[in-house]
């Protein structure tokens, strides 16, 4: 038997988070058991569970502190509440038949705690230790989480510690807003103007990162912590360069140019992928894209279907009839070639009216500049867009329905 449990419960200084592994005596868990006991660390000391003391529980359960114990302060809450929760739980996960009573003698148990250094109320300090370590325990009985499970929810889950969310594109469709500006009070205004939903994706539009940088990514974050930040970049050479150099600025995906070379947008997707941001191959100008697409060994994650700007400002200068929409292609032939998890994006000249017609040719992102940016009422403007996708993804969804079923 080897079993591996998690869980967290609790809030405050005193939040509990266990981690825990389940096996025999004989095997590769008992060895480690032992290990822990004959070699100590400064501050990590481990110290078996008791119900009360000169009473063990069984399984013989290790708690392995994860934080340094500093003083008899720290050693107070690990060897009182912590301990008492841990050998308590144990002990009625026994009684009530998550651990199986006739293994008790060949199991054993190894227990890490987290007690932060300013947890001062013994009570929750026990109480959620309880609660994570039983449920920990059930989790590594029962195989919890199923593989299915984690990739349901590793593009949306959140974790509350680490103070903000790191927006991923799990649930299409998204508007994405190119802020095609050279002025940053504006930029500021629009954003500070657009509805608070997760199917908004902000651009930094080609024109503001030629005036003030690829930094101007970080201003944005500074606006909006959680959005979704693309740095337009239009890479055509020194892709890796960059690409990191956006990475470094906490852009979420950054546009590389479907004009360069193989080899050099193979090296910008790649740097993307090693950096753990989204690549986005720009098609515009782009002859013969889906074979283009198709001679990459490294495939961007997403692909975008551009009408040329100045184009269509020259055709509707000259009063020439002008498309009714962006010639896409067969986008459903790009999502083959790109594979489960590749988006398409759409842009150039889309307005509402064209929505349904974008969204039913198969298109995931819906790239608005003008309409909105050029707009009295920025707000109102993307709500045109908006009204017209679904709800947000998790809209309806409660914090505590997330996990096992029941």
């Amino acid at each position: 038997m080897y079993l591996i449990g998690e869980a967290l419960i609790g809030n405050g200084n005193e939040i509990a988070h266990i981690d825990l592994v389940i096996g025999d005596k004989n095997g590769p868990a008992g060895a480690a058991f032992v290990n822990n006991m004959a070699n100590l660390s400064l501050g990590h000391t481990p110290l078996l569970s008791v119900v009360r003391p000169n009473l063990m529980t069984k399984p013989a359960t290790l708690i392995v502190p994860k934080v340094s114990v500093r003083c008899l302060d720290d050693a107070n809450k690990i060897f009182g509440p912590a301990q008492a929760a841990v050998g308590r739980a144990v002990a009625d996960a026994v009684a009530e038949g998550i651990l199986p009573k006739e293994n008790a003698e060949d199991m054993i148990l190894i227990i890490s705690v987290f007690i932060h250094p300013e947890a001062s109320d013994f009570r929750k300090i026990y109480q959620y230790n309880y609660g994570a370590t039983k449920l920990a325990l059930r989790r590594a009985m029962e195989g919890y989480p199923s593989i299915d499970k984690v990739l349901a929810e590793k593009d949306r889950g959140a974790h509350p510690i680490m103070g903000f969310k790191v927006t991923r594109l799990w649930k299409p469709p998204y508007l994405q807003v190119a802020l095609d500006l050279d002025n940053l009070e504006e930029m500021e205004r629009i954003i500070d103007s657009l509805p608070d939903r997760e199917r908004i994706l902000i651009e930094a539009g080609t024109p503001l990162v030629k005036k003030f940088g690829v930094g101007i990514v970080s201003k944005i974050r500074e606006l909006k912590k959680d959005a979704f930040i693309i740095a337009d970049l239009k890479t055509l050479d020194v892709g890796r360069i960059e690409v990191k150099m956006a990475a470094d600025e906490t852009a979420d995906a950054v546009a590389i140019s479907g004009l360069g070379t193989q080899e050099s947008i193979e090296k910008a997707v790649h740097e993307a992928q090693k950096q753990g941001i989204y690549s986005i191959l720009d098609m515009m100008n782009v002859e013969n894209f889906t074979e283009k697409l198709e001679k990459l060994t490294y495939k961007p994650d997403i692909v975008l279907l551009h009408r040329n700007v100045d184009l269509e400002t020259m055709k509707a200068e000259r009063g020439e009839e002008q498309e009714a929409m962006t010639e896409w292609g067969n986008i459903n032939k790009i999502k083959e070639i790109l594979g489960n998890c590749g988006l398409v994006a759409v842009a150039g000249g889309v307005v509402p009216g064209k929505m349904d017609q974008a969204l039913e040719s198969g298109a995931d992102i819906i790239v608005v500049g003008r309409y909105i940016i050029g707009s009295r009422d920025v707000r109102r403007a993307a709500e045109d867009f908006l009204e017209k996708m679904p709800q947000d993804p998790d809209t309806m969804r409660l914090a505590m329905d997330e996990d096992e079923s029941i």
